[in-house]
């Protein structure tokens, strides 16, 4: 199936992906970055699935999400009747559950289940044995119990059921995790847990303080945000999957089942705006501890409890999402130096201040130590923003990201009355700031490079105006998105830089499709110029690509018109919700992140 065909389900631990034929092929438990126990997503059946469907092909398949939730109803019309399949994850009790409930509408359908159990990723084919009301499949450390009135049996290692509904008829199946060595946890009632966890999220959602203007879609993203943060420790992983590819058949196809300092900014940023502070208050104190310890050692991305060893290595039993391999667990850049980072960091704690979150007495020791670090490496060369597995560079948008964070420093201790230094760090700003014009910025072709003193271009130079480093109306910004616009921008969407550059950045065979979130960042820049009109034709064309409930991925193929990459994505959603509001801004001033926060909540 496309990546679009898929909805996602969860409980703040971790997620599945349910898909509109009524089949979860992928679920990780118990956390977001366990091994899955159903990887057909990235292989076939055979590698773990759980279908509930009409027993004939249905004639028109719907579904959606009910209002303010991740409640998914899925109705399938056939020949013989109406049919809705409701899927939920319970918030997380003691142990994770994947509650699916049957529901006649019309006539009589005949039903089938087909549930196919493999743990550690689709290799291991598990022990099964019955129990009251259901069957339990155990495979070393890991266990799942499906319980469910509908009687089993078992066929070349698949547990399957047929059955049938009729109007008002609803039939439960409940599967539940754990470890192998407890007994069998007691049954929930899935209707009660449906109740409450519909009610759960319509009081979540209640919360959000949004402009009405695209306030659907920012609650979607909101909501989504919210599914892909581990509640446990407040860290947001990136997405919900491993290695769906950037281009179809290509070996860009990353594990993005993780935390990335980078997205620290930004989702602070979504979340105090839409008045979610005890998320924005989690985030930040998961923050605090991921990165504690020596500056020198701080990684670009940490585990959602704040895990440092993110250990690469490959799947090769696992065929790939539609042929693309390798399949990859862990992720490599958790070992790279990218200066941006730092720079982020600062910011979010200083966004954090500015939104009035009760202060951290160790955010502002650790806000010093990553300073003084900074002060002396910042004219260290770096992997960048995008994670290149090429030569290190002097990338501009990293000595930006710098500058942010000796800009945010100084205005921390102004405005706040902290102390140390503002002169200090206005001093190591100023320095930044004439190195980056100097080398980063090409005055024949009015425009900033990717690197220091090269010719590529680079849609992370899109952030110089959104991260307060020079103003919107700059002619050297305004030359960027010129250039941006000219050589970056294909069928309407930005690419993160130029196909000729691509193997050579990153030191990888071929390409990748378009980057939604630096489309996002293009309509940001419009809107700070001014060119409101542009702008809204872009987030228009944007909010057009999310599938029918409302999902993003991170990339998108204009030629084949089909999302690609991780899904759902963090990043692009956190951008969308930020372009949002800054459309809804648009009859006053926009702003960026560096002029305050009060004129948004």
């Amino acid at each position: 199936m496309r990546i679009e065909d898929y909805a996602v389900i969860g409980d703040t631990e971790t997620t599945a992906l349910v898909g509109i034929d009524g089949s979860i092929d992928w679920l990780c438990l118990p956390r977001f970055d366990s091994a899955a126990c159903f990887a057909a997503l990235l292989g076939t059946h055979d590698n773990g699935h759980w279908c509930i469907a009409p027993a004939a092909s249905p004639i028109r398949t719907t579904r959606r999400y009910r209002p303010g939730t991740l409640v998914l109803e899925t109705e399938f019309t056939t020949p013989e009747g109406v049919v809705r399949l409701i899927d939920c994850m319970p918030v997380r009790g003691q142990n994770p559950d994947v509650v699916r409930i049957v529901e006649g509408v019309s006539g009589r359908v005949p039903m089938h289940m087909d549930l196919v159990m493999r743990f550690d990723y689709g290799l291991t084919v598990p022990w099964v044995r019955r129990l009251d009301g259901g069957i339990r499949a155990i495979a070393g450390p890991a266990a799942l119990q499906l319980r469910t009135p509908v009687p089993t049996r078992g066929e070349d290692l698949t547990t399957t059921a047929d059955f049938s509904v009729g109007p008002g008829d609803r039939v439960p199946f409940v599967l539940t995790g754990g470890p192998s060595h407890l007994p069998p946890p007691d049954p929930i009632d899935a209707e009660q847990a449906l109740a409450e966890t519909d009610a759960w999220w319509r009081e979540w959602s209640d919360r959000c303080r949004t402009p009405d203007m695209h306030r659907e879609g920012v609650l979607r993203s909101l909501i989504t945000l919210k599914a892909l943060t581990y509640a446990p420790t407040g860290g947001i992983v990136a997405a919900s999957t491993t290695s769906l590819p950037e281009q179809l058949g290509g070996v860009r196809n990353w594990d993005y089942r993780y935390c990335w300092l980078r997205d620290a900014t930004f989702s602070l940023y979504s979340l105090m705006m839409a008045g979610y502070e005890a998320e924005a208050v989690a985030w930040r104190d998961w923050l605090l501890r991921a990165v504690a310890g020596a500056p020198s050692q701080l990684q670009i991305l940490y585990g959602a409890a704040g895990e440092r060893r993110l250990n690469e290595y490959e799947l090769d039993w696992l065929a790939g999402y539609e042929g693309s391999r390798p399949v990859r667990v862990g992720n490599a850049a958790s070992t790279q130096f990218q200066l941006d980072v730092y720079g982020e960091v600062v910011d979010s704690l200083y966004q954090a201040r500015r939104a009035g979150i009760p202060a951290d007495p160790s955010a502002l020791d650790l806000e010093m130590a990553l300073m003084e670090f900074l002060e002396g490496n910042w004219r260290e060369p770096d992997e960048g923003i995008w994670e290149v597995r090429g030569p290190r560079r002097h990338f501009t948008h990293s000595k930006v990201m710098a500058w942010v964070a000796a800009d945010r420093a100084a205005r921390s201790i102004e405005e706040f009355q902290l102390p140390g230094s503002a002169d200090r760090w206005r001093a190591l700003g100023a320095d930044i700031h004439a190195e980056v014009c100097a080398h980063g910025y090409d005055a024949d072709r009015k425009t900033f490079t990717q690197s220091f003193d090269r010719p590529e271009l680079d849609a992370s130079l899109l952030m110089t105006a959104l991260v307060g480093f020079l103003p919107a109306s700059d002619d050297r910004v305004i030359g960027t998105v010129a250039a941006v616009q000219r050589h970056l921008v294909r069928d309407g969407f930005v690419y993160r830089y130029g196909e000729d550059s691509q193997g050579t950045i990153d030191g990888l065979p071929g390409g990748e499709n378009a980057f939604l979130p630096c489309t996002f960042w293009l309509a940001d820049n419009l809107i700070l110029q001014g060119r409101i009109d542009e702008a809204t034709a872009i987030h228009t064309r944007l909010s057009g690509l999310a599938n029918d409930v409302g999902l993003l991925s991170e990339e998108y193929d204009p030629t084949a018109k089909r999302l690609m990459g991780n899904f759902p994505q963090a990043f692009t959603h956190v951008a969308h919700v930020n372009t949002c509001h800054n459309l809804a801004m648009a009859t006053g001033p926009a702003r960026d992140r560096a002029d305050g926060l009060e004129t948004v909540l």
